[in-house]
C-alpha cells in the first residue's frame, strides 16, 4: 500500500512547483473537469507539445512531472479523456481541460479494485489527518 495515496495522514508536497521548477521544463497547470457534472477530476501540468497534442487528438494529454516525459492519458490504462474543450484563465498560466471519461479517471483504486472516478477521494479531516469521502 502506498500511504500518500491510500493513507490517511496528510503529508501535501508543498515542495511540488520547485521540483518542476527545476526540471527546466516550460509547464502550465491543467485543471482536469468532468464536461458533464463539473466535478474537478485532477490537476496536472502541459506543455506546448501536450497542448498541441491535446487539441490535434481531442484527447487530453499531459506532461508527466514525474517522468518527465509526454503523458497521454489512457494509453496504458485504457482510461482516455475525450476533450469537449479547452479555456484559458484570465493571466494565461493555466487552462482548464473540459473532458468526458472513457472508463476511470484515477490509477488509484478503491477498496473494490475500481478506478476512482476522481483523483480527490479524501478530505482534509484535521491538520495532519485524512478521510475517505
Amino acid at each position: 500500500m502506498n500511504d500518500t495515496e491510500e493513507g490517511t495522514k496528510l503529508t501535501l508536497d508543498f515542495d511540488k512547483l520547485g521540483k518542476v521548477g527545476a526540471t527546466g521544463q516550460g509547464v502550465i497547470p491543467v485543471v482536469l473537469q468532468h464536461a458533464d457534472s463539473g466535478e474537478v477530476l485532477y490537476v496536472a501540468y502541459a506543455n506546448e507539445l501536450s497542448l498541441r497534442e491535446t487539441l490535434a487528438t481531442k484527447r487530453a494529454v499531459l506532461w508527466s512531472t514525474s517522468r518527465n516525459e509526454l503523458w497521454r492519458k489512457g494509453e496504458s490504462s485504457g482510461d482516455v479523456l475525450d476533450l469537449v474543450d479547452v479555456r484559458v484563465n484570465c493571466e494565461q498560466n493555466s487552462v482548464l481541460y473540459r473532458v468526458r471519461p472513457r472508463g476511470g479517471v484515477c490509477h488509484t483504486k478503491d477498496a473494490q479494485g475500481n478506478s476512482r472516478p476522481t483523483c480527490y477521494y479524501r478530505v482534509v479531516a484535521g491538520a495532519d489527518h485524512l478521510r475517505f469521502a
